[in-house]
């Protein structure tokens, strides 16, 4: 089997806040077309490397080679405008503001006609129906579920080529897990390379084809996310079950 094409190449990747470091020299790569899961515990430095990746942190050292240009030092307009998003846990809506506005502003720095951002809103409303009811009702009235919806499609907005999703499952019913799960494979199914953080870790390497497992700002482990759901090691240290 073919492997696909490197999308993100990340090598010795070092990066805190201020003088704390927080990522230790981080490797790993994203392919083209595929899902990847980043999972972990909490304070394992997923969420610092995302803050890097989409140029919310500055790296001190390493290289993030996207199709062969170095991410390192450019702001996070500059990544956006690569094909980067970035969906932070939390969401961060504008919960004042109606549905469709906050969607509205994943596109913000695009500059195309009316015809093509729309769109790209139309491919929203299909991925998320209840978005579509949900278009003129304050975001923040929403409930948590669909919210993360609306914070997936505000991302998907800026037309990327990798969607980076912080927390996919934060809060929600493993219900609406499932949805959104099936949702991203939708989407993956279309081209979207996907970098996703999860709590739950089978959720993660179900959903993924790759995954990498952190611990202490280093990554550990990594491969193919379903010979690490079968990982002795994995599913004691994050599922709690001994091998039998």
């Amino acid at each position: 089997m073919t492997q696909s094409p490197s999308l993100l190449t990340i090598s010795g990747l070092q990066a805190g806040y201020g003088e704390i470091t927080v990522l230790w020299g981080i490797d790993l790569s994203l392919q083209q077309g595929e899902i990847t899961a980043l999972i972990g515990s909490n304070g394992a430095g997923k969420s610092t490397l995302m803050r890097t990746l989409s140029g919310l942190i500055a790296p001190t050292a390493g290289k993030m080679l996207w199709n062969g240009v170095d991410l390192c030092g450019q702001t996070p307009a500059q990544i956006l405008a690569h094909g980067i998003a970035h969906v932070p846990e939390g969401r961060r809506l504008f919960s004042a503001m109606n549905v469709e506005d906050n969607l509205l502003m994943g596109a913000y720095a695009r500059r195309e006609p009316r015809a093509v951002i729309a769109r790209s809103l139309d491919q929203v409303y299909t991925t998320f129906p209840k978005l579509y009811e949900r278009r003129n009702q304050a975001a923040g009235t929403m409930s948590g579920g669909e919210q993360q919806m609306c914070a997936i499609g505000r991302g998907m907005m800026s037309s990327p080529k990798l969607l980076m999703i912080d927390e996919l499952s934060l809060g929600l019913s493993p219900l609406l897990v499932e949805q959104l799960c099936e949702a991203l494979q939708a989407l993956n199914r279309e081209g979207l390379s996907i970098l996703v953080v999860e709590q739950d870790v089978v959720t993660a390497l179900e959903l993924s084809s790759h995954a990498y497992a952190m611990d202490m700002g280093r990554v550990v482990q990594g491969g193919s996310s379903a010979v690490l759901l079968r990982d002795p090691a994995i599913r004691q240290t994050y599922l709690g079950m001994l091998a039998a």
